[in-house]
């Protein structure tokens, strides 16, 4: 009963991404089910997420329960990292992704990396991907 509470909290961000995923399909892309989400990868998802603002583009990206990637092979990489993001929009449920955008806004203003500082980010980093440093440091001049 817990987790279908969870889906449906998350339902709003999730019907985000099947709408962006069907259009990946509509445009030659594929889905499968993993893992208690959808994903999807291939044709408009593929493009749009290669054009991402702000990161010059990105391998994969959560919206609720569903996962659009570029392709199979970014599935397969991120997939554990992608599941934090799953996690986080269990607890954040509608409110995910004001809060990763706004996050994100603030730390572009302030002249900070917008993504990799994103708390939600560094949350993925740290427990799916500990050997990636979250933020680069600056070379000395």
């Amino acid at each position: 009963m817990l987790q279908f509470v969870k889906i449906l909290w998350a339902m709003p961000n999730t019907l985000i991404g099947v709408a962006a995923g069907m259009l990946g399909l509509l445009t030659g892309g594929s889905w499968q089910l993993h893992s208690g989400c959808l994903e999807f990868h291939g044709g408009f998802v593929t493009w749009a997420l290669e054009r991402m603002p702000l990161t010059g583009g990105v391998l994969a990206m959560t919206l609720g329960h569903s996962v659009i990637a570029q392709s199979a092979d970014g599935l397969e990489i991120s997939r554990e990292h992608e599941r934090i993001h799953v996690l986080q929009y269990e607890r954040w449920g509608p409110f995910f992704l004001p809060a990763y955008l706004s996050t994100s806004v603030w730390l572009w203003c302030v002249g900070r990396d917008c993504y990799r500082e994103n708390p939600f980010e560094r949350e993925a980093y740290t427990k799916a991907d500990p050997g990636v440093p979250i933020v680069q440091q600056d070379t000395p001049k």
